[in-house]
């Protein structure tokens, strides 16, 4: 079953497009805060955390956020729609930024956990536009709506880095301060833009003849299985390699710039290919997308193996961002396709659960693993994770194949 009704592309895909407009420029202006989360928080984390194993402590209260964050934005949007939800959960960026400023004006390592705890729980809403775009379009549009949102993470890939560069020292001797104060007004504009989205309310549930197949169906549905199996390792891999990248560049005597620009390559990475891969699902299939996405995850494996110049890490986190992309737009689209239009936001925030609760075990692990394994050991780990999602595929692909002949 499909998320939404089979009408007209024409008539339904005017508004559609209108929608992935306004949450593309959304997704710009999130994937900004969440750049500079990203890219200073490891970094703000070893300034300040008592031991450096809790370096990238941060970036797992910013998962951790994400990770909860994503059933009070599901139950929002069920209650009260779709904008309100989005609005709520950039509100939560504007916070993050004041409270991050405060934190590092203040040297407190325990208050910066709290405002990347608030900056996840945006990124949860952000999380949630690939969807929304999925909402009023039809099923021939839906894939690339879905990816056209997620290209919006190029413009994010342009600034963010570039605004963490440009404020980093506005405010010495305090490192990062100004930027997390432009992270807030950023916010403020997100909550403005999302004004505009025009996506109807979910008719209430018992107004509905059918409110759907509960959770645990889909829990022993092989397509979905897979789909949420394949999000959750492409997702979490990338997480785990992207959070040690920063402080691995640092001991590696390459610069916070360089670290920096490593992050902006990497997001171009995750973004750019979102022009062409909802095409790429709709020509080829999901399945396919998300196999050559997880492909690229283990090369970006391989080149950081191979060496530690900048052209290296710079290599591998694009090779990253790219296999990140392939296999979240695919799983994405794999998801939309297993459940029905009553049920979609209720689905859709199950899913996203079980992402970002991946995420926050990745994070956590990724301090660890840099104080022990290092660089080298974080990527050789890249490799049966990488396996594990293949084989799942192949059997999923197998098995649809025996009950088609």
């Amino acid at each position: 079953m499909t998320a939404t009704t089979s009408s007209p592309a024409g008539a339904d895909d005017r508004l559609a497009r209108r929608n992935v407009l306004v949450l593309a420029l959304a997704q710009a202006l999130a994937g900004g805060n969440s750049t500079v989360m990203l890219a200073t928080g490891a970094i703000t984390g070893s300034m300040l955390a008592p031991s450096r194993g809790l370096a990238t402590l941060p970036i797992t209260a910013f998962v951790m956020g994400q990770w909860i964050g994503t059933l009070p934005v599901g139950a929002l949007a069920r209650r009260y729609g779709r904008r309100t939800a989005f609005q709520a959960s950039a509100s939560c960026g504007v916070v993050a930024g004041f409270v991050a400023f405060v934190a590092v004006m203040l040297n407190s390592f325990a208050l910066f956990i709290v405002a990347t705890f608030i900056g996840g729980m945006y990124a949860a809403g952000q999380a949630a536009y690939r969807f929304a775009a999925a909402d009023t379009a039809s099923e021939a549009f839906r894939p690339k709506a879905i990816s056209l949102v997620m290209a919006g993470g190029v413009l994010a890939a342009l600034f963010g880095p570039q605004l963490v560069i440009f404020t980093k020292d506005m405010l010495p001797p305090y490192l990062f301060a100004a930027s997390y104060l432009a992270q807030a007004v950023i916010g403020v504009f997100a909550v403005l833009l999302l004004g505009l989205v025009n996506i109807p309310k979910p008719a209430p549930v018992s107004a509905t003849a059918d409110s759907g197949r509960p959770l645990s169906e889909f829990i022993r549905m092989p397509r979905f299985i897979v789909a949420v199996a394949c999000g959750v390792i492409s997702f979490s891999v990338m997480n785990l390699v992207m959070t040690s990248a920063p402080l691995a560049m640092l001991d590696c005597n390459h610069s916070v710039t360089d670290a920096t620009l490593g992050i902006q390559w990497h997001v171009l990475g995750m973004f750019a290919p979102s022009f062409f891969t909802g095409a790429l699902c709709a020509r080829f299939g999901a399945g396919r997308v998300v196999a050559a996405g997880l492909t690229l995850t283990a090369a970006s494996a391989v080149v950081a193996i191979a060496g530690i110049t900048l052209a290296h890490f710079w290599i591998s986190l694009i090779l990253l961002g790219v296999g990140w992309n392939f296999g979240y737009i695919g799983a994405t689209t794999m998801v939309t396709a297993c459940h029905r239009p009553e049920e979609r936001i209720r689905v859709q925030a199950f899913n996203d659960f079980l992402v970002f609760g991946s995420l926050a075990i990745s994070s956590l692990s990724s301090g660890l693993l840099m104080a022990t394994v290092g660089w080298s050991g974080i990527n050789e780990a890249v490799f049966p994770v990488v396996m594990v999602a293949v084989g799942m595929l192949a059997w999923l692909t197998l098995r649809e194949r025996r009950r088609t002949v």
